[in-house]
């Protein structure tokens, strides 16, 4: 058969980068890394062919080559993914659709031929036994969770890697917390699941042998669910993986504030190459982290446990959230404060919502505050519920927010800030040609023609006499927070 692979577009976000992809010339952040996993999954006599429609246009020709269409999407996707499903039924294609999206939201999608959900590694394989019979069914579902012993290294020969900023890799699935607005429980459960060592070290070997050269992600939700394991095993393996060849990759991934009461493992996760970490802060408010089942954020110094981190080696980047019930009109200023404090240059300020499936999705329900379905979107205005605070309020509030940090005076303060403190554990990095052409178009973009070009050179000079590594970063933070500004500006227009 031939089996076309399609990744619908991601409108623009703030993980989208989309402005600052433009300075070095790349389509996209990462590679649709579940849909390249499902595709080591299929019979191999199958012809391939992945179309991301972040990096290329779905013709129709692909359509008209394809025996079956693969469609996986996340709900931020969906708009995407419904003109992506019309287009494939109007040539009469078999359609198969999954991931997250679809797991979540199956009611909307009766018009497909088949749902393969859950995780691959248990639906797919009885779907492809009944395609085989000639027999398969409409929906595939699971209460199961795999092991991720049996998952394959993602179909890295579908990627031009050329068209992506980053790479990216999973090492484990599911979070030991259950925080009530997120659906990571929902979809992957709360005990965490993990890959071998070999496992991981065959697609950290596999990526280097495509020619792969600079930043992986590690797109787990909580990367030290199980800290054992990577403190005995996971992360000395890659630390020594690393060493042997030169120190190729930049790593980064999520984790919880509570990595911060492990030196042992900050100090190998540095060691072993990761750079820097996403960590759902949320909220500087205790009855807000407490009533939304934040427990691990409670009890502690939250500004301080950032610092501990940063000063580990790893940058802290932050998720924040407005809207929660418990949130009162201080919140705002706080919350900017407790940023600009800590020296969070990513910080993604987003508004509340409730995914389907998860226990704030079930309470507003119950409560008749439900307005529709989450967008998967929470960096716009929009919010799929009837908030405490006034709609009204509580979107100026959001607007003041993310005005205060993205603006030059105050994102490029706190980019100094942090590299004053930050120690890098490599000194010197020798410049790619994207990396210099990034250069070369920030100094125009933002040096001449750019707001914030006052703030741009102070830091340029600043950090060139700080060694390239602080350069290297300054001028990668720099690109970062004129997409943060343009994002958020999008937004509030909307």
């Amino acid at each position: 058969m031939n089996c076309l692979l399609v990744s619908p577009t991601h409108p623009n976000t703030f993980w989208s980068f989309r402005y600052a992809l433009r300075f070095i010339s790349r389509k996209a952040c990462f590679p649709p890394l579940g849909l390249i996993t499902v595709a080591a999954m299929l019979p191999g006599e199958w012809k391939q062919r992945l179309v991301d429609m972040n990096t290329q246009d779905l013709r129709d020709e692909d359509i008209r080559w394809a025996d079956i269409v693969f469609l996986s999407a996340m709900s931020i996707q969906s708009e995407s993914a419904d003109d992506v499903i019309a287009r494939c039924q109007s040539f009469g294609k078999r359609i198969v659709a999954g991931g997250p999206h679809f797991t979540s939201s199956p009611r909307h999608y009766d018009h497909v031929d088949h749902l393969v959900l859950n995780e691959a590694e248990i639906t797919l394989p009885r779907f492809l036994a009944d395609l085989e019979a000639g027999c398969p069914d409409h929906i595939y579902t699971t209460d199961a969770w795999p092991d991720l012993s049996v998952t394959p290294i993602p179909k890295w020969e579908l990627v031009p890697m050329k068209r992506y900023s980053s790479m990216n890799l999973q090492y484990s699935r599911g979070c030991p917390y259950d925080c009530d607005f997120c659906d990571i429980t929902v979809l992957y459960g709360r005990n965490p699941r993990t890959k071998s060592r070999a496992q991981v070290i065959g697609e950290l070997d596999t990526l280097l042998a495509r020619g792969w050269t600079g930043p992986v992600f590690f797109v787990d939700d909580n990367f030290i669910g199980n800290r054992r394991k990577l403190k005995v095993d996971i992360l000395p393996a890659i630390a020594e993986w690393m060493d042997m060849h030169q120190h190729p990759f930049q790593f980064n991934t999520e984790a919880s504030i509570n990595l911060a009461d492990d030196a042992e493992l900050m100090t190998l996760m540095v060691r072993a190459g990761f750079e820097a970490v996403f960590i759902g802060i949320e909220t500087t408010e205790v009855d807000s982290l407490a009533a939304c089942g934040k427990g691990q954020n409670l009890n502690r110094d939250l500004a301080e446990s950032v610092r501990m981190i940063q000063r580990a080696g790893l940058e802290v980047q932050g998720g924040f959230i407005l809207g929660f019930d418990e949130d009162q009109p201080g919140i705002f200023d706080r919350l900017a404060s407790f940023i600009q404090e800590t020296a969070i240059v990513t910080a993604m300020v987003g508004l509340l919502n409730a995914p389907t499936g998860t226990r704030l999705h079930a309470r507003l329900k119950a409560e008749g505050r439900l307005l529709h379905d989450f967008n998967g979107n929470n960096t716009d205005t929009m919010i799929n519920f009837i908030p405490n605070m006034d709609l009204d309020q509580l979107r100026a509030g959001y607007g003041r927010v993310v005005t205060y940090i993205y603006s030059p005076e105050h994102y490029y303060a706190r980019v100094r800030e942090f590299l004053r403190n930050w120690k890098p554990r490599k000194k010197n990095r020798s410049f790619s040609a994207s990396n210099i052409i990034a250069l070369l178009r920030s100094m125009v973009v933002l040096g001449v023609i750019g707001r914030e070009r006052v703030q741009y050179w102070r830091l340029f000079f600043w950090s060139l006499a700080r060694g390239s590594a602080q350069f290297s970063l300054a001028i990668q933070f720099a690109i970062y927070g004129f997409h943060f500004r343009k994002t958020a500006e999008d937004s509030l227009q909307q």
